[in-house]
């Protein structure tokens, strides 16, 4: 009896996890692969108990299975997180509409100095956080969003005169600036939750756009940081990897924490052209994202 009930959580557990691999098919996939570790190792510990009750060939199936799902997401937090090129640098950060003191961000900005700087929920109580910063990051564009507040990117490089850009009430804010090396398009995106929630349609909307600033007529790189809301090895990231022809760079990092810890989701990301840079973790600050650093290269004049 406990062998028979074992076996069938283990075959409700696969179901569900081979479901995660069919978000481009259908978006509740990409739903189920947020949760793509969990289930695994809810596999693994159904496959030790099915063992230890001498049920060995579902065990076996179950440990394979596992290491199927948990392999590939432990090569990308491994083998990534010690390559990339630098040159350049991004700080990513989802702010959080309700933040205390957004002065502890500004001062954490200007101690790294980055060149590219990517927000999301910048509200009417947080926007005090681009004040310290004026001196050195006068480039900027800010775009309205949802509820929780809006999108912008700043630069310490300047910006190209009427390049700045809104995708209106849809999470994106973009400009080009021209770096040393060349001109960059600099964009910071705040998806919506997944299916059921709107995400799906809002990818939608934002491609074409993604689209047209990767096949512009200048040829300038990409930079993008967002909270997407989504996880790196989800059908939704690889659209929006090939629409806007970057990579995703550095490790999965877990950036927001939900159900006191139980729920660790890497949902903050930074893309580039080239795919050529590495990512760090930076503290919350007062939100509840942690932020990202960022340094990479650009394959300027390709």
């Amino acid at each position: 009896m406990i062998k028979r009930g074992l076996r069938n959580l283990l075959v409700l557990a696969l179901v569900v996890l081979g479901a995660g691999y069919l978000g481009q098919y259908h978006p509740a996939g990409d739903s189920l692969a947020v949760f793509r570790p969990q289930i695994a190792l809810l596999i693994l510990l159904l496959a030790v108990l099915l063992w230890l009750a001498r049920a060995r060939v579902w065990a076996v199936l179950g440990i394979a299975a596992a290491g199927l799902a948990l392999g590939p997401i432990f090569w990308m937090s491994g083998a990534l997180s010690a390559s990339g090129g630098t040159g350049m640098s991004l700080y990513q950060k989802n702010m959080r509409f309700l933040v205390e003191d957004p002065t502890l961000l500004s001062a954490d900005v200007l101690a790294r100095r980055p060149d590219f700087l990517t927000l999301q929920e910048v509200s009417g109580a947080n926007m005090a956080v681009f004040e310290p910063l004026d001196a050195v990051y006068q480039a900027r564009q800010f775009c309205p969003f949802a509820t929780v507040g809006g999108v912008a990117v700043a630069s310490r490089w300047p910006m190209v005169a009427g390049s700045g850009f809104c995708a209106e009430a849809d999470g994106l804010a973009a400009m080009q600036v021209m770096t040393p090396k060349g001109a960059v398009w600099v964009v910071s995106i705040h998806l919506h939750w997944p299916w059921p929630k709107s995400q799906p349609a809002h990818i939608a909307r934002l491609s074409p756009i993604l689209q047209r600033l990767a096949q512009g007529d200048t040829g300038a790189p990409v930079v993008i940081g967002g909270d997407f809301n989504m996880v790196p090895w989800s059908a939704a990231m690889k659209r929006l990897t090939e629409v806007s022809a970057t990579e995703r760079i550095g490790p999965p990092h877990v950036t927001l924490t939900k159900m006191r810890g139980w729920m660790r989701v890497p949902i903050d990301h930074v893309l580039v052209s080239g795919g050529d840079g590495s990512v760090q973790r930076i503290e919350r600050l007062g939100s509840d994202h942690f932020g990202l650093f960022a340094r990479f290269a650009l394959p300027f004049g390709s």
